[in-house]
């Protein structure tokens, strides 16, 4: 494979991956913050969406970082681009 190509390659599915998790990030954003305001119990009176949105949403936005960097270390580590450690 041409390293030109190589490079190409990378940017392609790096440009895949940032786009997918935007596409996730969008989702739990809206969607989770749509749907919340139909759970209309209370919990310590605040209303159970507030914690839906202030809690639940701030969790998943973590697990979608850690994702993303561990996806693009094994992409970059694939592609030989890797940052190299110091010894």
């Amino acid at each position: 494979m041409h390293p030109g190509d190589r490079q190409r390659d990378h940017w392609r599915r790096n440009r895949l991956l940032t786009a997918m998790l935007l596409l996730m990030w969008f989702l739990v954003t809206f969607g989770a913050a749509f749907f919340a305001r139909s759970l209309s119990f209370t919990i310590l009176g605040w209303p159970f969406s507030f914690y839906m949105a202030a809690q639940g949403c701030l969790l998943i936005y973590l697990l979608l970082i850690l994702a993303y960097a561990k996806s693009l270390r094994s992409l970059d580590e694939e592609h030989g681009v890797d940052e190299a450690e110091d010894p």
